[in-house]
């Protein structure tokens, strides 16, 4: 990288902020003796760390209160800091809370926060200290309806009187625009127009105030959270929206203004926004006045806008211009056999808040020409789901979306790997380990279930081949041959005169209805974890879940299993006051999934490939909330990792994981 292009890139900043000391891009070599990081081979910049990337999309909003948008949550991960934060493995550390605690049953949680924290404006100039109240105000604006957060769920169900405010407030704003009318027994009424342009009465709403949700500072620095039920993972919550500290009086003099640029905004994270430019640039810049500047190694960050981003990323990168580049799949083959940038690419960082299993639908509800009846037969059978269960062989199927290294999008359990953990990874536990440590896939098992439930579905009066109606996304990339592969795989196993995979694209807008609405037999499905417990997990599989619709089974086999399912389910939910038989106990329910051949484990979330010269593992980690946002504790490379270097970097990063 160039001293000039980068001393360049820092005299912009200049121009916007206080002086910074202006020196010749001097670097020195990372060194790994004694680090808990993993390392890399490239010399890291120490003066003028200004990192540099490309946007394509600009944010419409940088109000955190109300976002649900991953990439404007992503800007205020950097700007406003959280009551926790965590470590490059995972593990949780004081942020703005310097200890916490929480009751017997984790219903009412008490956080000390950390004194002589400010807030300050777009120039630094200190405005406030960061107190309880801040925290207060915030879930005061969340839980108001006239404020439409589009992250108010993240308290919904969860704080104490939360929801009860927010139907108070969003009866208050009904009724601002309701008109008088009668029901139809001749009583006045309030009507007001639904979404079809209906007139519908307006339910009457029991009143609350804010004072009844459950968030409250006891002192300046001592704050509390009182739930609506036991939550033992509420930790994992607070990284999040409404979780995240706001200056009261600053948010009622903005209003509406609030957060609609770098002016409406006061700062507390590692950086402030010093530049907002919609459409030109974003420049983010180190906060002098942070409680933790000492680990914040990047001077500043800085975001250009150009709609044609991820088409000119990789020249801009080669050219210097850029310290990060995204490789578009049709380039990928061609860089990794080019010297001049095999040794520049590796992978973003495996996303394991996001995964993907295919199912079994138990309610089928498509056309009978797919003998929806008979699908029945064959989907109750478990010898039939196993045999389906061990034919799949995934590797082929994941080497669409990943020719260069499939093997690490490969979930073999429901719950993903490093997902959670206790004393050991959650994947560890109970009858996991084996799932975890496997391959489903073993052809000789799959044609002995096969000849099995063939005897059995046979003299149930099925007919063969089944047919297994799979519908698709086609406007996702990837989806249609990946499902061509999967029909290939497990009919080239099975034969085609025991099952019949039939590929069913769209539609291309609302697909998400074919699911919703059971129009499939087997398919691909995926979820999000909303906070770091494996019961996050069962919630695909809960009674009223529009995923496989086991519940919906009328065969006594099946409802047998799950109900013995969910008793395993609620025993774990039960187990508030020791993880580590939580998470026993939530493995041995997964487990139980898994050895019925309920869901088949696919994949976790696809990565891109990149030429980035940060390295990731030194960044915060967990999988959920806005760690992986976060650019505190990263460093600035002069270089790119390698493919090789990457790989070297993971295993040590998992072997640290590990213990």
């Amino acid at each position: 990288m160039k001293a000039t292009k980068r001393l360049l890139a820092l005299l912009l900043i200049l121009t916007m902020v206080l002086a910074m000391a202006a020196c010749g891009g001097e670097t020195t070599t990372e060194t790994t003796a004694g680090s808990d990081v993993p390392s890399t081979t490239a010399a890291a910049v120490t003066e003028n760390a200004v990192y540099r990337t490309l946007y394509a999309s600009e944010v419409s909003t940088l109000n955190y209160l109300t976002t649900g948008n991953a990439s404007e949550f992503g800007i205020a991960a950097n700007l406003v800091d959280c009551l926790v934060e965590y470590d490059s493995y995972g593990n949780v550390e004081p942020a703005l809370a310097l200890s916490w605690k929480q009751n017997e049953d984790a219903t009412v949680w008490t956080f000390k926060i950390r004194e002589g924290v400010m807030w300050v404006d777009k120039d630094g100039n200190e405005i406030a200290p960061v107190t309880a109240h801040d925290w207060v105000s915030s879930a005061h604006y969340a839980c108001d309806a006239n404020n439409d957060s589009g992250v108010f769920y993240t308290m919904s169900g969860i704080i104490a009187g939360a929801d009860a405010y927010y139907d108070w407030t969003a009866y208050q704003l009904a009724l601002s625009t309701a008109t008088d009318g009668t029901d139809e027994n001749g009583n006045p009424v309030k009507l007001v127009t639904n979404e079809d342009g209906e007139q519908e009465i307006l339910e009457e709403v029991p009143e609350a105030t804010v004072e009844d949700i459950g968030v409250k500072a006891l002192d300046d620095y001592t704050l509390e959270f009182t739930l609506e039920s036991s939550r033992p993972y509420f930790l994992s919550m607070v990284s999040f929206g409404p979780y995240m500290p706001v200056y009261g009086e600053f948010l009622a003099e903005c209003g509406d203004k609030f957060g609609t640029s770098n002016e409406y905004l006061l700062y507390c994270g590692a950086f402030v926004m010093t530049t907002f430019e919609p459409q030109q640039q974003r420049i983010m810049t180190k906060n002098e006045a942070y409680w933790d500047k000492d680990n914040v190694f990047l001077d500043a960050v800085q975001s250009t806008y150009n709609a044609e981003a991820s088409s000119i990323s990789v020249t801009m990168y080669q050219s210097g211009e850029v310290d990060a580049a995204t490789i578009s799949s049709d380039l990928l083959s061609a860089m990794m056999e080019d010297p001049a940038t095999k040794d520049l690419i590796h992978p973003t960082r495996a996303d394991t808040s996001y995964c993907y299993w295919y199912l079994f639908n138990f309610d089928p509800n498509f056309d009978a020409e797919y003998e929806p009846e008979n699908w029945k037969l064959a989907v109750n059978n478990e010898n039939f789901r196993k045999s389906v269960f061990h034919a799949f062989n995934r590797m082929p199927a994941l080497a669409v979306s990943d020719r260069i290294d499939p093997e690490s999008l490969k979930n073999n359990t429901i719950t993903p790997f490093s997902f959670a953990s206790a004393s050991k990874d959650y994947a560890y536990y109970d009858g996991l380990a084996a799932y975890t440590d496997g391959d489903n896939f073993d052809e000789e098992k799959a044609l002995s279930y096969k000849e099995a439930a063939i005897e059995e579905l046979t003299a149930a009066g099925a007919t063969f081949p089944v047919k297994m109606l799979m519908r698709y996304n086609p406007s996702l990339t990837n989806a249609a041959n990946e499902c061509q592969v999967v029909e290939q795989t497990i009919e080239g196993i099975l034969g085609t005169d025991y099952v019949d995979i039939i590929l069913l694209a769209g539609p291309e807008s609302g697909f998400l209805t074919t699911r919703r609405t059971g129009e499939y037999a087997f398919m691909s499905c995926n979820w999000g974890a909303d906070y770091a417990d494996p019961e996050t997990w069962t919630e695909p599989f809960a009674e009223g879940s529009n995923y496989s619709f086991i519940f919906a089974s009328e065969d006594e086999t099946t409802q047998a299993l799950y109900q013995e399912y969910l008793t395993l389910v609620a025993a774990a939910k039960a187990i508030t006051n020791d993880m580590e038989a939580r998470y026993e106990a939530f493995a041995k329910a997964e487990a139980f999934l898994l050895d019925h051949a309920f869901a088949i484990p696919f994949s976790i979330s696809s990565r891109s490939y990149q030429m980035s010269n940060l390295n990731v593992f030194e960044g915060q980690y967990a999988s959920f909330g806005v760690a992986s946002f976060r650019y505190k504790d990263q460093h600035l490379y002069e270089t790119s990792m390698s493919m090789e270097q990457y790989q070297q970097a993971y295993a040590e990063w998992l072997e640290k994981l590990a213990g």
